[in-house]
């Protein structure tokens, strides 16, 4: 019986070559090709889930030549950590993407949805890479897109800077709006525009109005409040994300916590997928 590791494998297998453009190369590239994307993304799917730095990591899968064999190689041909480490920075951001998609894929989307915003901490840099950079706060504000039935995160937004939540939101719903049934969102995505794109789209906007007059009572009155608290499903999301993966990124670079964190929102969802699957 194949143990839960060699089927997240698999897994991060399948997902990795679907996330890579065109037909996935092989493993390794002899005359200096080096190693094709899939391996390198699925090396670091396994970082993730493993938590092990580079270096451990591939120390780890030297002794263990049956998950090795599943990315097409030998332990003889693993590479460097470094060329792990490296690669990384070099995958444009749409195969990290993708893979978030495929892995949210895995899961069966129920009738409702919920958007919302959390933080997460960055490494302290330098004061001048502070400055050279725009850092303006501490911690890297993430919005998520989550399936409320089978708790995947299905998209998620980043900015070092602190946008309204209803531009993000806008953003986010309007990418994947073939996904979505009903939306629940707090207050803070409460604008009028967003709800009427909703539901030209064929989607139920449950979003609280900021109450300034006595119809934004009324209109949060008319909610149908157990489809609206079903919203603190990602709280819970967000706390099991952070208490899984921790708290604070690893990546120095903005654009290497960006990719960070969409590969720890996708093995989240495999990790998910494999352990409610049977073997």
């Amino acid at each position: 019986m194949p143990t839960q590791l060699a089927r997240f494998t698999d897994r991060c297998v399948d997902l990795s070559q679907k996330a890579v453009v065109g037909e996935p190369d092989p493993p390794v590239q002899k005359g200096g090709g080096g190693y094709a994307d899939w391996v390198i993304v699925t090396l670091h799917c396994l970082r993730e889930y493993l938590d092990h730095p580079y270096r451990r990591l591939l120390d780890v899968l030297a002794e263990m030549p049956n998950i090795v064999s599943k990315l097409g190689i030998s332990v003889d041909e693993l590479p460097d950590y470094t060329t792990v480490c490296t690669r990384k920075q070099d995958l444009k951001m749409r195969i990290w993407r993708v893979l978030l998609q495929a892995s949210a894929s895995l899961h069966e989307l129920g009738e409702v949805q919920a958007i919302d915003a959390t933080g997460f901490q960055r490494h302290k840099a330098s004061r001048h890479y502070v400055i050279r950079v725009g850092y303006n706060f501490d911690d890297i504000k993430t919005t998520a897109l989550v399936d409320c039935d089978s708790t995947a995160i299905i998209d998620v937004h980043f900015s070092m800077k602190q946008p309204h939540d209803t531009q993000i939101g806008r953003q986010v719903l309007t990418r994947n709006l073939d996904q979505l049934n009903t939306v629940v969102a707090d207050k803070g995505y409460d604008w009028d525009a967003l709800r009427q794109q909703l539901r030209d789209a064929g989607v139920r906007p449950v979003i609280k109005h900021r109450e300034f007059y006595a119809l934004d009572k009324a209109h949060n009155a008319r909610h149908d409040e157990d489809t609206y608290h079903r919203r603190s499903l990602i709280e819970a999301i967000f706390y099991a994300l952070k208490r899984r993966f921790g708290e604070t990124l690893r990546a120095r670079t903005w654009f290497g916590q960006f990719r960070e964190l969409v590969l720890k929102a996708a093995v989240r969802n495999i990790e998910q997928a494999v352990s409610h699957s049977r073997p």
